[in-house]
C-alpha cells in the first residue's frame, strides 16, 4: 500500500477509522431511537461509501439530484429519496427510467411540481411516491406548516403519484453559537414536523414518513413521531462541525493533503491548497477561517484559487515543503470539488474512490 507522504499534493484523503467510527456512532443513536437512518450522501458522492452506511444499518440514501440518484442506481443503491423540490417533465422522465430498478421517493413543495410528477407517472400508468416538504424555520424551501395539509390533499388525489408523508431540514441550526441553542432547533424540528403529521392523519391522509434531516440537530430531533433521519456531514465531520460542538477535531475524517509553498514572512505562509480545494464556503456559526490544520493552532485565514494563505501563530512555524492536513469547513462542497478521494488508514492508502456524483446539478 502506498504511504501518503508519497501523494502528490493536494489531494483529499478520507480517514477509515474515523469514517467507520462515525457512521457506527449515528447509527446506534437511531437504532436507540427507533427511528431509520437515511444518509444523505451529498456529503460524500461515492458509492462505496454509502454502502458502508447501508451495512451499519442505514435503510436507503437521501440525495437532492436526479443525476445524483441515477449515479447511485447504477452503483446497486435500491432505495432512494431526493430531499428536494423535483421539477419538470424532463426530470419526470429520468425518474420514470429509475423506477423499474429502485424504490424512489422524492419531494414536492407546491402544486405546479407535484403536477409536472402525476403527468409523467400516470401517462405511464406508474405511481411515484412523495414526501411534503414543510418549513421548520430555515425559510428556504418548503410549506409553512400551516399550509402543509393543503398541499398534502392535492397531491394525494393527483393521479401517478402516492402521498407517503412530510419531512423538512432544520438548516438554521448551523447559525447557532451553542449547544443549548441548537439542541431547541432539533427539539422544535421534530415537534412542528409532529404536529403536521398529526394534522394530516387526523383528515384522513397517509403520513407513514415524518422525516428530519441536518447533522447538528439530527439527534436532538429524533423524537415525537419522527419516523427517519438524514444527517449527511456526520459521515466526515468538518471544521464548521467542530466549531459548532457537534465533534472533536479527531472525529474529522477528512482533510485535504497540502504542501508549503511559500514562507514570505514570519506570520504567513502558503499552502498549494486554495478555494479550487477547500471551497470558500464559511465557517459557520462565525466566519473566522477557511480551514484547521490537524496538529497546529495556526488557521488557513485568506484563500485565492490556488493559494491558502495560513495565519501563523506566535510559536509556529513553517518551512517550504511542508505538509499539512486541512479539516475544510464544509465537507460537502469539497467533495464536489474533487474528481477522486484517497481512503487511508494509519498513514496508508486503501483506496482510491471516483466521487462518482459530483458535478451533477440536473
Amino acid at each position: 500500500m502506498q504511504a501518503i507522504e508519497d501523494l502528490d499534493t493536494p489531494v483529499v484523503l478520507i480517514d477509515l477509522d474515523k469514517t467507520e467510527r462515525n457512521i457506527a456512532r449515528m447509527a446506534q443513536h437511531a437504532s436507540a431511537a427507533g427511528v431509520a437512518l437515511r444518509p444523505h450522501g451529498k456529503t460524500h458522492k461515492v458509492p462505496e461509501v454509502a454502502r458502508m452506511q447501508l451495512r451499519a444499518g442505514a435503510k436507503g440514501l437521501t440525495l437532492a439530484k436526479v443525476g445524483e440518484a441515477e449515479v447511485f442506481v447504477a452503483a446497486g443503491i435500491d432505495d432512494i429519496f431526493l430531499a428536494y423540490p423535483i421539477v419538470g417533465g424532463r426530470k419526470a422522465e429520468r425518474l420514470l427510467a429509475l423506477a423499474d430498478k429502485a424504490r424512489l421517493i422524492v419531494g414536492a413543495d407546491s402544486e405546479a411540481g407535484a403536477r409536472s410528477l402525476s403527468d409523467v407517472f400516470a401517462k405511464a400508468g406508474r405511481t411515484l411516491d412523495v414526501r411534503v416538504k414543510v418549513d421548520v424555520g430555515l425559510h428556504r424551501v418548503g410549506v409553512e406548516p400551516k399550509d402543509a395539509r393543503a398541499l398534502a390533499e392535492k397531491i394525494a388525489a393527483m393521479p401517478g403519484l402516492r402521498l407517503r408523508g412530510v419531512f423538512t431540514h432544520a438548516g438554521q441550526g448551523y447559525h447557532c453559537d451553542t449547544e443549548d441553542g441548537i439542541a431547541a432547533v432539533g427539539k422544535h424540528e421534530a415537534e412542528t414536523l409532529s404536529e403536521v403529521a398529526r394534522e394530516l392523519r387526523a383528515a384522513g391522509l397517509p403520513c407513514e414518513d415524518v422525516s428530519v434531516g441536518s447533522t447538528p440537530t439530527a439527534v436532538h430531533a429524533m423524537r415525537a413521531d419522527v419516523t427517519e433521519a438524514r444527517p449527511g456531514t456526520y459521515v466526515y465531520y468538518d471544521a464548521t462541525q467542530t466549531n459548532l460542538g457537534i465533534c472533536t477535531l479527531d472525529d474529522c475524517a477528512i482533510t485535504v493533503l497540502a504542501t508549503v509553498v511559500s514562507v514570505p514572512a514570519a506570520d504567513r505562509a502558503v499552502l498549494d491548497a486554495g478555494s479550487k480545494m477547500l471551497s470558500s464556503d464559511p465557517l459557520r456559526p462565525k466566519p473566522v477561517a477557511h480551514g484547521f490544520l490537524l496538529g497546529r493552532e495556526s488557521r488557513v485565514l485568506r484563500l485565492s484559487e490556488e493559494h491558502g494563505v495560513v495565519g501563523v501563530v506566535p510559536g509556529e512555524s513553517f518551512r517550504v515543503g511542508d505538509r499539512v492536513q486541512v479539516i475544510p469547513n464544509h465537507a460537502c462542497v469539497v467533495s464536489n470539488l474533487q474528481d477522486k478521494v484517497y481512503a487511508v488508514r494509519k498513514g496508508r492508502v486503501e483506496a482510491e474512490w471516483p466521487v462518482a456524483a459530483r458535478g451533477k446539478v440536473l
